[in-house]
């Protein structure tokens, strides 16, 4: 193995609402995604990764903060608090240039008042990044809007096509700064995030990407059932969903190939997730903010350093979630989480010269305030996904789901109400239990015979 390099850059790049079974990688006969086989083939993908809450705006305050929901932004539109300090801040006090490139939504703005994308979010509330171009929310991917800078410097501009596609442009125009500075001895590690909004719906790509899918010749899983308005909406939809996937994994390329021309590809992580999936169907339910597996479940792939590194590779099976994105990275880039952040840093499953700790048996999920939408689960709930299969959600004061996933990885069997497995439910709400006080939330546990 070669030695590591002296320094380590992170790139995030994540989209919204694309649940982790949707790669080809993982095992999805409908979408076509060989930049992300790729990079999970070099790399480690983190099959089991879990969003925490299934919703944007909590996952980005838990992203950023690795703080739960509850101690963060606990509900759709709400602000991310000024004061906490974010992942931008660490990397910053170690030197790191910090950017940020698309979808923030961490705002506070509220939809009533206005179209979001055209919003400004003032510089104090940026998450502390030297570089911000970004924009509240947009559900608009050709008519996309972007601001920045502050003051006399400050900026706005509708970006030109489609929005994936020139966000990923400002994020290669930063990555060929970075090379010329490096060329020149100038350079600082650097930590940048790429955040677009696509595959959300509406479900729309470019021409070349959309004439790729046919709804009728879709697989769909075992658990969308065979309603006919259920399906042919599910069909319609996945179409574009699987549509706007194949552009953002050639945006990848994209990437990948500008680190590679800037001299970069050799010291720079490559970290790829989602915010939160889509149900698309599956339980005859769509969108988000439910704790099925497809709304749920996230692609979280850890890659590059290519092709001199051998870091680990492989399927790590631990629950990863969105608390521990921060501190992994920070990991990977040979920082040490600070006191304030909540998550676990899993860096030393891909870096040898990183510290093995003790990974923890469960991920802890949440919805916090439901956001009353359609399509969206109208009650709050808390629950538990842990290492060796088993999931357990409750509503307040009332058992709502258990899921042996080793047995029933479809979710087809409730086994909530069954007497047979009130073990196995003890058991599991015990651990509910422990999260709960461990991160200083409030919720009513059912009372259990």
């Amino acid at each position: 193995m070669s030695n590591p390099p002296e320094y380590r850059n992170a790139i995030w790049i994540f989209g919204d609402q694309h649940r982790a079974q949707a790669l080809s990688c993982n095992g999805d006969p409908n979408v076509d995604t060989p930049n992300l086989d790729r990079l999970s083939m070099e790399g480690q993908n983190y099959e089991r990764a879990v969003c925490g809450f299934p919703l944007c705006c909590p996952f980005r305050g838990s992203l950023l903060t690795s703080r739960y929901p509850h101690e963060a932004v606990p509900g759709h539109e709400h602000r991310l608090p000024p004061e906490l300090p974010t992942v931008a801040d660490a990397f910053n006090a170690h030197g790191f240039d910090t950017a940020y490139f698309g979808k923030w939504h961490l705002g506070g703005f509220k939809e009533r008042d206005g179209r979001a994308a055209l919003a400004i979010i003032p510089p104090e509330q940026r998450g502390h990044f030297d570089n911000w171009i970004g924009y509240e929310n947009n559900n608009s991917q050709w008519d996309c809007w972007v601001h920045g800078g502050e003051g006399a410097d400050a900026f706005q501009y509708r970006l030109p096509g489609y929005e994936t596609d020139a966000l990923t442009e400002l994020l290669i125009d930063y990555i060929q700064k970075q090379g010329e500075a490096r060329k020149k001895g100038a350079a600082s590690p650097f930590f940048a995030v790429l955040s677009v909004q696509p595959p959300h719906d509406p479900y729309v790509s470019p021409e070349r990407w959309m004439g790729r899918q046919n709804p009728a010749l879709l697989d769909l899983r075992p658990n969308v059932p065979r309603v006919p308005w259920v399906e042919a909406r599910t069909r319609r939809e996945l179409a574009g969903a699987y549509a706007q996937i194949e552009n953002l994994d050639w945006n990848v390329g994209r990437v990948r190939q500008a680190l590679v021309d800037a001299g970069l590809d050799l010291t720079t992580h490559l970290i790829f997730f989602s915010d939160h999936g889509d149900l698309h169907g599956s339980h005859g339910q769509f969108r988000k903010t439910a704790p099925w597996e497809e709304s749920l479940r996230i692609p979280f792939i850890v890659g590059g350093l290519q092709p001199r590194y051998e870091g680990r590779s492989g399927r790590p099976d631990v629950v990863i979630n969105h608390v521990d994105i921060a501190p992994t990275t920070l990991g990977l880039c040979g920082i040490d989480k600070p006191d304030w952040m909540r998550g676990h840093d899993y860096s030393g499953l891909r870096l040898p010269e990183r510290p093995q700790q003790e990974v923890p048996d469960s991920a802890y999920i949440q919805s916090v305030i439901p956001t009353g939408h359609g399509d969206s689960v109208d009650r709050a709930w808390r629950g538990v996904v842990t290492r060796d299969g088993w999931k357990y959600v409750v509503l307040a004061g009332q058992p709502w789901l258990l899921f042996d996933l080793n047995a029933d990885p479809y979710e087809l069997v409730n086994l909530a109400h069954n007497t047979r497995f009130a073990t196995e439910r003890r058991r599991l709400q015990a651990r509910l239990a422990q999260w709960i006080e461990e991160t200083g939330d409030r919720f009513e546990l059912p009372a259990l015979a």
